[in-house]
C-alpha cells in the first residue's frame, strides 16, 4: 500500500514538473484587463495571433555586452498554455550573459553566429563548459547556474529555445548584490569589507 500510494505521489509531482498539457487546440491569452476570461474567443483568432516579429534584429546592449530579445508568454500571447517560448542573444566582443538561472525550464542554446564560452554549475559545483561556435547547440538543465560569454573578436548571436511559456530568469549578482539581503551576512559569506559589499552594491541595486 506504501509503494502504491509513494507511485501516486511521484506520479503527480513528475506531471506537475513542467507546463500542464493544453486541454483545447490553443489559448490565445487575452490581454483585455476588462475581462475575467483568459483566453482570446478562438474565433477572433488570425494568423498574427502566431506570429512575433520582435526579433528580426537585436535589442540594446547592456554594460555587459548583452542585447537579449526574450519571446514568451509576456509578450506573445499566442504562445499561452503551449509550454514553450524562446530568447535571441546578442553579444558583443568580450560580450557577457552573466551567471543566471531559469527556475521554471530547461534551454536549448543554439549558436546562430559567433563564438561562446558557455557552460553550467551543476549541484555538486562542478563545471561542465566549452566554446561552441556556428551551428552548435548546448542544453541548460533545468534551473542550473549557467552563463555564456563572447570569446570572439566579432559579435555573437544565440537562440535559446525554453519548455515552458514563462521560464523565469534569476540572475545571481543582482539576485545577491541587488535585492536587500543583509550586508552583515554578505561580508561573511564570502569574505570580503563592508566597503567592498557597498561597492559592489551600486552596481546592482535593483530591487
Amino acid at each position: 500500500m506504501v509503494a502504491v500510494l509513494f507511485a501516486i505521489l511521484f506520479q503527480g509531482y513528475v506531471s506537475l514538473a513542467s507546463d500542464p498539457d493544453p486541454v483545447r487546440d490553443f489559448c490565445i491569452a487575452n490581454t483585455d484587463s476588462a475581462t475575467n476570461i483568459p483566453c482570446k474567443n478562438s474565433s477572433d483568432a488570425t494568423v498574427e495571433d502566431f506570429i512575433f516579429s520582435g526579433i528580426k534584429s537585436r535589442g540594446k546592449f547592456s554594460e555587459t555586452g548583452l542585447a537579449s530579445i526574450p519571446v514568451n508568454v509576456n509578450n506573445f500571447p499566442g504562445l499561452n498554455t503551449l509550454g514553450m517560448s524562446l530568447v535571441r542573444a546578442d553579444f558583443e566582443a568580450g560580450g557577457v550573459n552573466v551567471p543566471h538561472f531559469h527556475p521554471r525550464a530547461t534551454e536549448v542554446a543554439y549558436v546562430l553566429e559567433g563564438k561562446i564560452y558557455s557552460g553550467f554549475v551543476d549541484t555538486q559545483n562542478k563545471v561542465f563548459a566549452k566554446v561552441l561556435e556556428k551551428g552548435e547547440v548546448m542544453v541548460f538543465p533545468k534551473g542550473l547556474v549557467h552563463f555564456q560569454m563572447n570569446v570572439g573578436d566579432k559579435p555573437a548571436t544565440i537562440v535559446g529555445s525554453f519548455n515552458s511559456e514563462n521560464p523565469g530568469s534569476m540572475k545571481i549578482p543582482t539576485a545577491v548584490f541587488g535585492c536587500g539581503i543583509k550586508e552583515e551576512l554578505l561580508e561573511k559569506a564570502f569574505g570580503l569589507k563592508g566597503k567592498d559589499i557597498s561597492k559592489v552594491r551600486k552596481k546592482f541595486l535593483s530591487c
